[in-house]
């Protein structure tokens, strides 16, 4: 079956003026469906037979046609993506192809504006066009498979005061950095690297921004030390400080600040004092 808005193996089965026309195999000329991919997409390799990767879309005529261009986003995917014109029937966006992508009206969870990038997903409509969707919740899968402590690549989607980050993990999946993970501010539409720490009953990931243990006192204790650096050597933190006195000035947890703490003072890089801390380094 030859399916809108995935990308597809397909054959090369007609030769026409138009171009190419592509099916599945085995191919029935009576009863198989059949895709054009137009001249301006063929290339002289591809001969009766010939194995093409394709997505799929519908043109200005509202006709299926094949691609051999890889579009931002796909089914199952959600990207960033910029809108290049506002209507009275909706918006329309860019997303690497020819004809550009539809946003309706009732698809929107904000009003857009021509020159900027929302994050959306990719559905198809009651009338088997391909349309964005600023509502992704519903379009993410879940990630059993993925492994803890893996890193990988997350869009930020909403930003929840009560719950904390939710991101597309790899464009794809259920992902959330818990409120309790964050120490920094973080917008909508951001592509950040998250590690995954727990995969849920239900597939959902539950994510950090900071990574494990080890790497991440290395990354802490470079953070404290440029904090020092600017502070002319003394900052007034200590291990009786108030967690939030701590995030405020250097964007970590008072965990994490101890264990850089500690790790500094190990190598006789700071000294504690009653008030603070003080560098060893001139």
């Amino acid at each position: 079956m030859i399916e809108l808005g995935k990308i597809q193996e397909l054959v090369v089965v007609e030769e026409s003026e138009f171009g190419l026309y592509l099916g599945e195999l085995p191919f029935d000329p009576d009863l198989s469906e059949k895709v054009l991919l137009p001249n301006a997409e063929t290339q002289e390799e591809m001969k009766l037979g010939t194995t093409v990767k394709v997505f799929i879309y519908k043109d200005t005529k509202d006709r299926p046609v094949a691609t051999t261009k890889r579009p931002d986003i796909i089914l199952g995917e959600v990207g960033l993506l910029k809108v290049v014109e506002v209507t009275k029937i909706g918006a329309f966006l860019e997303w690497g192809l020819l004809k550009d992508l539809f946003l309706p009206f009732r698809e929107q969870t904000i009003k857009v504006r021509a020159g900027n990038s929302y994050v959306v997903g990719l559905y198809i409509d009651k009338t088997e066009r391909l349309c964005a969707t600023m509502k992704v919740y519903n379009l993410l899968a879940n990630a059993p498979a993925l492994e803890v402590n893996k890193m990988a690549k997350g869009l930020i989607y909403q930003v929840s005061n009560e719950y904390g980050i939710f991101v597309a993990v790899e464009g794809k999946y259920h992902g959330l950095i818990p409120k309790k993970e964050i120490y920094q501010s973080y917008e909508v539409g951001q592509w950040i690297d998250v590690r995954v720490t727990r995969v849920r009953q239900d597939g959902k990931l539950e994510l950090s921004v900071r990574k494990q243990i080890n790497g991440q006192m290395e990354e802490d204790a470079r953070k404290l030390m440029k904090a020092l650096k600017a502070s002319k050597g003394f900052i007034n933190l200590h291990d009786k400080s108030d967690p939030i006195d701590i995030k405020k000035e250097l964007n970590m947890s008072k965990a994490a600040f101890k264990r850089a703490v500690g790790r500094l003072k190990k190598e006789g890089i700071i000294e504690l004092e009653e008030t603070g801390i003080r560098s060893r380094i001139e």
